[in-house]
């Protein structure tokens, strides 16, 4: 045998180790493979990031890290989240043997709390793997309890990402909007913050190129982009390099305020999920991403089918702009979900979304917002749940859906326990979840298990003095689930 084809063959076992694809077939005849499904696995690693909780002197903040039961088949794994370096890239001080976790994570199934009052607590990072990783989920709940920033701020750690999408921020004098980019990666993220108004693009003098240090949060003040001081605007988030997790906290000198999540990706049909039933203002704030204008029909998914909105049929988003609709008490004492499609009139746009929701009156109004969610696909988790608080709220608006609702063994002890319901096309059911045995803080899953598409959101009332303090986090799939290609071994991939 000659020395090229030793080289051949020596070639050819090279891809068969190291790629998985290459072998012989039939008496020795190269042919294709056929075409095989992807497989969904459980994720071996997930990342979070938690912004830089409130800095008030009244703040309390509870972390509180959950994975559910049922996707890994191992044991063994951790979860933990370490605390992030400030923007000049310096670790936060800590005792000596180095940074301890917060909420470690020692078993799926059931939740595990940590609680800080201090002022300077740091954004968080946090890391799971083998059988923790598949759905894990960090809720982030900061009460400030007095003072004129008082409120509820809740939001889920998030994902880190190279985009996101927040309409409904602020430069308003009344308002004070950050937007807080952590980078979880060893390498330095570089990142554009554009916004956008009502009438496109307003010019920035400091969001261009960003750097977010290896490890460290930057929080940015949005107001200090522009001169413009503008309520209903869109942030737009974009990593040159590296990726962040990205959360804006906004605060309303009145109204309190709360963590607003990115919305969906761009699309021409979305979905806000449980706008609560006596929500006294509801304000939508929409923003055309591409190179066309939209035009939208606005359905209101009650408990009895969908509605239309009383003087607000549909809503025309000129390209690159925002706009900001006053939908007043839409509910009318009725909890619903707010979904966004094309009219009709000229094809379909994508879009972003987002509403601004308010609770009680005059000197008693509490602020949250919902943003546009994607469908729960798999599984979702809202892991912070306490006492008689919570309420779930699902929608199907395309067909109907059976879910099953399981909550998580108290913090304290006790058993979960399991509902299974229907949601009818066009509507939006609104229950409090069912409650564990034991005491303290519970995680909530959504999964369904037939039908159509399931969006759901999770709202935490904690009132007090009088003030109805609230949050609402949206729950969309966990990415506990991801599609692998099947392969197989063959050599025509070397003719």
């Amino acid at each position: 045998m000659n020395r090229s084809a030793l080289s051949l063959i020596g070639v050819t076992a090279a891809l068969a180790a190291v790629t998985g694809i290459a072998t012989l077939t039939g008496a020795g005849t190269p042919e294709a493979a056929p075409a095989a499904s992807a497989a969904r696995l459980p994720v071996e690693r997930s990342t979070l990031t938690c912004p830089a909780p409130s800095d008030s002197d009244f703040a309390t903040t509870q972390y509180t890290s959950f994975t559910p039961k049922g996707d890994s088949a191992g044991s063994d794994g951790s979860a933990r989240l370490l605390p992030a370096a400030g923007q000049d890239g310096k670790a936060p001080k800590s005792p000596k043997g180095g940074a301890k976790p917060v909420a470690p994570l020692k078993a799926a199934g059931k939740p595990v709390t940590a609680t800080t009052r201090s002022t300077d607590a740091p954004a968080l990072i946090g890391t799971a793997d083998g059988a923790l990783a598949p759905g894990w989920t960090v809720q982030q709940t900061t009460v400030i309890d007095a003072g004129p920033a008082r409120a509820v701020l809740g939001t889920s750690c998030a994902v880190p990402d190279s985009e996101f999408w927040f309409p409904a921020v602020s430069t308003a004098s009344s308002r004070q909007d950050y937007v807080h980019l952590t980078n979880p990666d060893d390498n330095s993220a570089v990142v554009d913050l554009e916004l956008y108004g009502p009438k496109g693009e307003i010019k920035t003098d400091t969001g261009d190129g960003i750097t977010v240090p290896p490890g460290a949060s930057v929080p940015v003040l949005l107001s200090t982009l522009t001169t413009e001081k503008t309520d209903g605007l869109t942030l737009h988030v974009s990593a040159r390099s590296g990726r962040v997790g990205a959360s804006v906290e906004a605060i309303d000198a009145k109204a309190g305020g709360d963590w607003l999540a990115a919305s969906a990706d761009p699309s021409d049909t979305l979905v806000m999920p449980g706008i609560p039933a006596d929500a006294t203002s509801v304000r939508l704030v929409v923003f055309a991403t591409g190179d066309d204008d939209a035009d939208l029909k606005l359905r209101l998914a009650a408990s009895g089918g969908e509605i239309t909105p009383a003087g607000h049929e549909t809503v025309h988003v000129k390209s690159g702009m925002t706009t900001t609709v006053d939908l007043g008490d839409v509910t009318k004492g009725e909890a619903g979900s707010l979904v966004l499609s094309p009219s009709g009139t000229t094809g379909s746009a994508p879009v972003v979304a987002a509403l601004r929701i308010t609770r009680g009156k005059g000197a008693n109004q509490e602020t949250a917002f919902l943003p546009a969610t994607e469908p729960v696909g798999d599984r979702s988790t809202a892991a912070d749940n306490r006492g008689k608080g919570s309420t779930l709220a699902l929608t199907a608006p395309k067909a109907d859906a059976t879910v099953k609702v399981t909550t998580s063994a108290a913090t304290s002890g006790g058993e979960p326990v399991s509902k299974t319901l229907t949601v009818k096309a066009g509507t939006t059911v609104s229950l409090s979840p069912p409650a564990p045995s034991g005491k303290g803080t519970y995680a909530v899953t959504v999964q369904p298990s037939s039908g159509g598409p399931v969006y759901a959101s999770r709202m935490l009332a904690l009132p007090q003095d009088g003030v109805p303090m609230f949050t609402v986090q949206p729950m969309p799939d966990d990415g506990g689930l991801v599609a692998v290609p099947t392969s197989r071994e063959d050599l025509s991939i070397l003719n």
